[in-house]
């Protein structure tokens, strides 16, 4: 079964394309066409139009979480969509999420109502536990937190009544392709952690093997010592691509370089990967 995969929208961008904060991905397999997140704006469709991929016949869209460098695209994309379209996300994609600044905080979660993306004809599919999209993929559901070094960014936070709490992240899924090849796993942020993920996907699965990981992996944030566990963790999963995107930062990028050599690359916009 041949799968293509093409980052959409991401940070930074081939030459040519159009680069922006977020992150948007398109999987696509001989039966089923899905959008995991939007990007932050235009980002998606612009560069979905300078490669001549046609968004009006996607199946779905996965929200990997509700934050808007994610879920802003999703106005442009679904002014293209001609038929409805199912947005499958954990139910917590609606609690308002903030960052904070010290004692200032800014809103970060969806910039549109919910009202608002079903006048476009969206159907929200709503569940924090694994979800069968096609025969080829699925999503992981709601993250399990097994690490004992993965911790979410602390100054992310969800606001309960009149006070601002931890926000626990429990939006936050990702994206499990089966292949000839193996699992290709696809995460926005992996704000629950990258090997917290790859548990997860290999709790679910029976263990198989990963063959492939692309996405954000949220750790511009992530101490030295986070960082070299990870990469020896993720090494010992004998991945043939890993290529990071967004969230990863320039030193978690340049460690992970150094680690894998030729299997590591930058995912960046315009990027498109086949895999059978």
């Amino acid at each position: 079964m041949a799968v293509r995969i093409t980052t959409l929208s991401e940070n930074t961008a081939q030459l040519g394309f159009l680069g922006e904060w977020g992150l948007s991905i398109l999987v696509e397999t001989e039966s089923t066409k899905v959008l995991l997140d939007t990007g932050m704006s235009i980002s998606a469709v612009h560069n979905a139009d300078l490669m001549g991929i046609d968004l009006s016949t996607i199946d779905g869209i996965v929200l990997s979480h509700a934050h808007g460098d994610h879920t802003g695209g999703l106005q442009e994309v679904l002014r293209r969509v001609r038929k409805e379209v199912q947005v499958i996300a954990h139910p917590d994609i609606w609690v308002p999420k903030y960052v904070m600044f010290g004692e200032m905080k800014r809103y970060v979660g969806i910039p549109f109502t919910r009202e608002n993306l079903e006048s476009f004809g969206v159907c929200f599919n709503l569940t924090s536990k694994p979800f069968k999209i096609s025969d080829d993929i699925m999503t992981t559901g709601e993250i399990e937190m097994t690490t004992d070094y993965e911790a979410i960014d602390d100054r992310l936070c969800v606001k309960k009544g009149d006070k601002m709490v931890p926000d626990p992240l429990a939006d936050d899924l990702a994206l499990i392709i089966r292949t000839r090849e193996g699992l290709a796993l696809i995460t926005g942020c992996a704000h629950r952690g990258i090997i917290n993920t790859v548990r997860h996907v290999q709790k679910l699965t029976g263990r198989e093997y990963i063959n492939t990981i692309l996405g954000g992996t949220h750790l511009m944030v992530a101490s030295p010592e986070r960082v070299q566990k990870t990469a020896k963790e993720l090494k010992e999963l004998g991945l043939q691509r890993l290529g990071v995107s967004h969230c990863t930062g320039f030193q978690a990028s340049a460690a992970l370089a150094k680690e894998f050599g030729e299997v590591f690359f930058l995912n960046n916009a315009g990027t498109q990967i086949n895999l059978e």
